[in-house]
């Protein structure tokens, strides 16, 4: 089953000196639906973790990144809509249900929507949710999904769903449906992915490129031509892809890791290339928040800022 909570208290800093110049996030946000903007609900779940053998406190994950995103100053030409949280309280399939009819209504309401998780688990809600939006009703629309992780999370159910099966369901789900399977990892580590999954990435065409391997200039390329294949456009972070000093709070810490710097130019280069390769990114979700395990609150900020970056980057005009 599930549950649904909107009752987070947003607060923070407040600069009355400055007006509306020094605005944070959480006076901006509103939990009543006033006009089109950005859109956050969040996912609270650890099933998928337990499922995958990880180490649990990603339920915890929604109101920290909420918290660490309350104090950031505003700089998006936008308003703001918490949607509240999805709660998985005994049955992945049900909440990943819950989660992913709670934000189609969100696509459905803004310009673009953010998931904050819990496990990455959320990847598979938040492809149906974008799969039954409005923007992608009509036959013959493709959805390109690029995921910054060390994991390809393409796992074989075994027996169940977990955090490391998204895009395994994913793949399974365009096969029935006769549609191509367009997904990009990056930051893919050797020593977190057996042969198994890289044959199975290879054998259905997965865009990837490692973490030793990984830089702008020539990743813009290799992403070039997945883009100009795809209609929508779904970005996911799974913050276990940074230095373990730079994202503690994960289930599965990093040995080496990309840096934030690199992510956050691959946002900002996303966004723009919208209107050069006719698609629309409507959609990001940050994975892998595990409180109990941060320190100082780092990959709390590190997703707050990530999240930031991409509202920035995907709601400015080019």
């Amino acid at each position: 089953m599930s549950s649904f909570s909107n009752d987070f208290k947003w607060k923070g800093r407040i600069d009355t000196e400055d007006g509306e110049a020094g605005r944070r996030w959480h006076q901006v946000v509103s939990h009543e639906l006033t006009e089109p903007g950005i859109g956050l609900v969040g996912f609270a779940c650890d099933l998928g973790v337990k499922a995958n053998k990880g180490r649990e406190g990603a339920i915890e994950g929604p109101d920290a990144i909420r918290r660490a995103l309350a104090n950031q100053a505003w700089h998006v030409n936008s308003v703001l809509h918490d949607g509240g949280t999805i709660f998985a309280d005994a049955s992945l399939d049900h909440a990943q249900c819950a989660y992913a009819q709670k934000l189609t209504e969100q696509l459905n309401q803004h310009h673009f929507v953010v998931g904050v998780g819990g496990g990455h688990e959320i990847a598979w809600g938040s492809y149906q949710g974008l799969a039954k939006s409005q923007g992608c009703k009509d036959v013959g629309k493709r959805i390109g999904i690029i995921n910054f992780d060390a994991h390809f999370d393409l796992r074989k159910p075994a027996p169940n769903p977990s955090s490391g099966t998204p895009f395994y369901q994913v793949a399974q789900y365009c096969e029935q449906q006769g549609q191509e399977f367009y997904y990009a990892c990056l930051g893919v580590a050797d020593t977190a992915n057996t042969p198994a999954l890289f044959s199975f990435a290879n054998a259905n065409k997965v865009t990837y490129v490692k973490d030793m391997d990984c830089d702008v200039n020539t990743d813009k390329e290799t992403l070039s031509t997945f883009l100009a294949n795809v209609d929508e456009l779904y970005v996911t972070i799974c913050l276990d892809v940074f230095p373990a000093n730079l994202a503690p709070g994960v289930s599965a810490p990093s040995a080496l890791g990309v840096s934030p710097q690199y992510v956050i130019r691959m946002l900002h280069w996303l966004g723009q290339q919208q209107s050069v390769l006719d698609y629309q990114w409507r959609l990001l979700d940050v994975a892998e928040m595990s409180p109990e395990y941060d320190i100082d609150n780092r990959t709390a900020k590190l997703a707050a800022r990530l999240i930031h970056e991409a509202c920035v980057a995907a709601t400015t005009p080019i």
